[in-house]
């Protein structure tokens, strides 16, 4: 090979040697490399280990969405049914009712939390003083460090009947609103609770991008006439683009994850109806009905439709704003 002969004793081509020499010197730069950095290497085994213990060894249960599943007989002694789980759940209308409920709770905290975020950082950019900047930053991100099961209890006791909200509208003559117990108010009190806890991140994020545009472009554009507005609408929004859609992409991959801890603390079955999402449905499903198979079956049909929709996400966010993780 280094005299450039084949194995028929033939003079290779300088092509062939050329592509042989690269593969060769690239595999030595390997080999260099992680005798450099085996170190980092031995560093990632305990998390592969336990990626691979708690993450990929479960998945081995995945057999049971396709068995008539019992915990006394095993995985091996389960009969076997094939898709008729599926065929089940397809038939229910219930289980249709909370695919609608998911998508709709999940696409409009999406939206509306965008919207909100974007609004408030141009909001906040616009703030002079420092100390109130600082204040009203701090203000809208500590919601997102407070735990679900916290803001559950304080929310059910502000939004009760005779809570603080409705003692507020009542000055006004307005009547008692049932935030939690009316199934067609209840989604939009999940959608701005969660909107009003989360924003607080996707602002930080947006005031980030805001304080990185070129103070020129703004000086430019006052020495033209554009006022506060103009400059907004032509300058602040169009160079926030790029970082709008990749947010919004990569929030596609959390569509079928309309927030189990929200909802399942604040839920209840009068509101089952417009309530009620898929993960709520396979909690209730798997341990508090013991239908295992069925649950396993909801689980696997998630996990498949949120793989595909997060690889989606990442492709479209690699093509519109550059953005890969390898």
């Amino acid at each position: 090979m280094g005299s450039g002969v084949d194995l028929k004793g033939t003079p290779a081509s300088p092509g062939v040697r050329i592509k042989k020499e690269r593969y060769f010197s690239g595999g030595g730069r390997i080999i260099r490399r992680f005798g450099r950095e085996w170190p980092l290497h031995i560093l990632i085994v305990p998390a592969f280990i336990v990626t691979a213990i708690f993450s990929y060894g479960p998945m081995y249960g995945l057999i049971m969405a396709f068995q008539d599943f019992s915990p006394v007989r095993g995985f091996s002694g389960s009969p076997w049914v094939g898709l008729e789980n599926f065929r089940w759940l397809f038939d229910q209308p219930q289980f249709t009712r909370t695919i609608y409920n998911t998508l709709f709770i999940s696409i409009a905290k999406i939206v509306i939390g965008t919207l909100a975020a974007i609004s408030f950082s141009i909001l906040l950019n616009e703030i002079r003083i420092s100390f109130f900047k600082r204040f009203f930053q701090t203000v809208v991100y500590i919601p997102n460090f407070i735990s679900w099961i916290i803001m559950a209890g304080v929310l059910s006791t502000i939004l009760a009947s005779d809570g603080l909200v409705n003692a507020f509208l009542g000055i006004f003559g307005i009547e008692r609103v049932p935030f939690l117990s009316d199934p067609s108010i209840f989604p939009w009190t999940m959608i701005w609770t969660d909107v009003w806890k989360t924003f607080g991140f996707g602002t930080v994020v947006y005031l980030a991008t805001i304080t990185s545009i070129d103070p020129e472009i703004y000086e430019s554009a006052v020495v033209d006439g554009a006022g506060k507005l103009r400059q907004i609408f032509f300058i602040t929004i169009p160079m926030m683009g790029p970082i709008i859609v990749l947010m919004a992409t990569l929030a596609l991959g959390n569509v079928l994850n309309a927030g189990f801890d929200q909802i399942y603390n604040l839920y209840s079955p009068v509101v089952y109806s417009t309530g009620d999402v898929i993960d709520t449905y396979l909690f209730r499903l798997g341990f508090q009905n013991a239908r295992f198979s069925l649950a396993g079956a909801v689980g696997l049909m998630r996990s498949v439709v949120s793989m595909i929709l997060m690889s989606l996400s990442l492709f479209f966010a690699y093509k519109v704003a550059n953005y890969k993780i390898f």
